[in-house]
């Protein structure tokens, strides 16, 4: 009795890790806890379940609401970065910055700062165009060149630097 009383403490720990370690719990029924860690039966090994009907809705919902603030921060970033020479410029670049990072925090993915940096960077380039009658909204200059490429390099930056977590993992993770 006293070595099987032993042989219950190294299995519960060998089967709450990662289950990298198959067998280390020295009793007989040690191999089969591990092989169940190890096919991802362990504790927070399970793919989270896929989300409801109300809240794919209200994800949907959010990526809308990001890719229509992207088109009114292209817009308004293109009517302030040349009206206010210096604090435009930095104006719309933070507006545009702010909403990327902002909506990876919000969404909880990449996908939440690359839809409205995709957004942004098409109306951008659709307002660079000029029409038949000779009207276009940016001039050429310096402020419209660094708003271009620092937008879209800021977009693209924060689409892609943060590293953000996945749900249901931490478990996992924190074992080890």
């Amino acid at each position: 009795m006293t070595a099987g009383q032993g042989g219950e403490p190294k299995r519960a720990r060998a089967v709450s890790g990662a289950g990298s370690r198959t067998g280390s719990g020295g009793g007989p029924g040690a191999g089969s806890g591990g092989r169940a860690g190890a096919r991802g039966g362990g504790e927070g090994a399970a793919p989270p379940a896929p989300p409801s009907g109300a809240a794919l809705a209200l994800r949907i919902a959010g990526y809308l609401l990001l890719v229509v603030l992207g088109v009114l921060v292209a817009v308004a970033g293109a009517l302030v970065q040349d009206g206010w020479f210096p604090g435009g410029l930095l104006l719309a670049l933070a507006g545009q910055v702010a909403l990327c990072y902002g909506g990876v925090k919000a969404m909880g993915t990449r996908l939440g700062g690359a839809l409205p940096a995709a957004s942004w960077a098409a109306v951008v380039l659709l307002l660079t165009a000029t029409r038949p009658e000779g009207d276009f909204v940016f001039a050429a200059g310096f402020a419209s060149y660094v708003f271009l490429l620092g937008g879209m390099f800021s977009g693209v930056m924060c689409a892609t630097l943060p590293k953000v977590t996945q749900p249901g993992r931490l478990a996992a993770r924190l074992a080890k």
